[in-house]
């Protein structure tokens, strides 16, 4: 697998530095926002659904609309993962319009049945949920997904049946919006009765000394998944009964020109992939294959080299990438990690350098778009967090509020605020590929506010 390499742009206009003090300055200032971190959905209605590692909280995305588009308007995540903030702007009724883009095709279909299932008729989703009790057990089976391998059988003897027979009942729904839900109560919970894990990332439960799962209430678990999905859909209705437009598209950002016109979007709440090569297909690669959405491991290859910043393994093996714009601060930073562990090759620093300027290259470009398409005095809210590569501290939340004022961009930076002094990711610090942990560093995360 490989990327071309990215043909350099001299003629992009330098960006304009900001001094590192007044940056430092403005991250000391602690964010008056909610913590952003998706844990807080937890026990939020129909944001709880589906979990998902990358997404940020409806409590913090409800604040940022208040805020900056309280009268209405276009509201864009560029990055919309399982629809947290398009449910967040459906909610407040006909004055706004939620638009969102999510490359991997099982988060863009979460988000997808989450907006379309709040106008289902909750009496009709509990019938169901009755009839699946009754019947799926008896069910024909529908047949396991060609394509699928896992290291150790994913569902055991016991369980594979069940899981077979409760998809048959769900294929056999008449109700394109209820199979759809049937599947994301499914998608959502099969890798709690499977031999898999999260921690955080999927692996095997041998793998993290828990035991094989030889047994277990398939139907039982999606039914009570599906249970407080309809009680969620009852209380949304109560609170909401006028909604927005909505619309998903499950494609890369960069069509975003294609359905938005320029000048048109009042705010922009999203959270970029980190630069942490946290692998977001890889995790979601059961859901992939059991919904329909892949058959192959090429199916996957696509979307990897359709990414933001693609991945540490598409790019390490290439000539050196440069940068498509002039910034030598930034380049004085990649030549130090170039020079890092050179006798480890693309395993060691020049491999990470490769990715980290993959990464800025794609962080410039969708900057020059949130630039192009806001409306004069349209605000951008970004999430974003530093990365530790091979030791060395990468703060990227500084490095895209140069970018953002660079020359051309039409964007100011209105704040840079700490959202979390620590963030979890011991997986991104002490990997051995990455080298181990800087010394004097931590994980944080911050939210930058750019304004049109």
């Amino acid at each position: 697998m490989s990327l071309p390499r990215p043909t350099p742009t001299p003629s992009l206009p330098r960006p304009r530095i900001i001094p590192r003090t007044d940056l430092r300055e403005a991250k000391s200032v602690e964010s008056l926002f909610s913590d952003p971190a998706f844990t807080e959905n937890r026990d939020s209605g129909i944001h709880r659904w589906v979990p998902w590692i990358a997404g940020f909280s409806a409590a913090f995305v409800a604040e940022v609309i208040r805020k900056h588009a309280g009268r209405g308007g276009l509201i864009v995540d560029p990055f919309a993962g399982v629809g947290t903030t398009l449910l967040e702007a459906v909610r407040r009724g006909a004055a706004y319009e939620a638009i969102g883009f999510e490359l991997n095709p099982y988060a863009a279909f979460a988000a997808e049945v989450k907006l379309e299932a709040v106008c289902l008729r909750t009496a009709e989703v509990r019938g169901a949920i009755e009839r699946f009790c009754k019947e799926a057990p008896a069910s024909d089976p529908a047949s396991p997904p060609p394509g699928f391998r896992s290291r150790i059988p994913f569902y055991s003897p016991r369980v594979l049946p069940k899981v077979l027979r409760a998809l048959g009942w769900i294929e056999r729904l008449k109700s394109p919006p209820l199979r759809r839900l049937f599947l994301l109560a499914f998608a959502s919970v099969m890798v709690r009765f499977s031999n898999y894990t999260y921690e955080p990332s999927l692996t095997s439960r041998p793998a993290v000394d828990k035991p094989l799962i030889e047994d277990a209430d398939v139907y039982g678990i999606i039914a009570e998944k599906l249970g407080q999905m309809a009680a969620d859909i009852a209380s949304f209705q109560r609170d909401c009964p006028a909604l927005a437009r909505s619309q998903v598209y499950a494609k890369s950002w960069t069509h975003a020109e294609e359905v938005i016109d320029e000048g048109s979007i009042q705010l922009t709440v999203t959270s970029p992939p980190y630069a942490n090569n946290y692998h977001y297909l890889r995790n979601t690669r059961p859901q992939m294959y059991w919904l329909g959405f892949a058959a192959s491991p090429q199916d996957f290859e696509a979307i990897e080299l359709s990414s933001f910043g693609k991945f540490w393994q598409t790019v390490r093996e290439l000539p050196p990438i440069r940068l498509n714009f002039d910034f030598p601060e930034l380049e004085s930073t990649l030549a130090e990690l170039r020079g890092l562990n050179t006798h480890k090759g693309h395993y060691g620093g020049a491999g990470w350098a490769n990715y980290l300027t993959t990464y800025f290259n794609d962080s410039y470009e969708f900057l020059r778009r949130i630039g192009r398409l806001l409306a004069p005095g349209g605000v951008a809210v970004i999430v974003i967090g530093n990365s530790i590569v091979q030791g060395l501290e990468v703060r990227t939340d500084e490095i895209l509020a140069h970018l953002a004022e660079s020359d051309g961009m039409g964007l100011t930076v209105e704040a840079l605020e700490v959202a979390r002094e620590k963030r979890v990711g011991n997986s991104i610090v002490n990997s051995s590929v990455r080298n181990g942990a800087a010394r004097t560093a931590t994980l944080y995360e911050s939210i930058l506010t750019l304004r049109r």
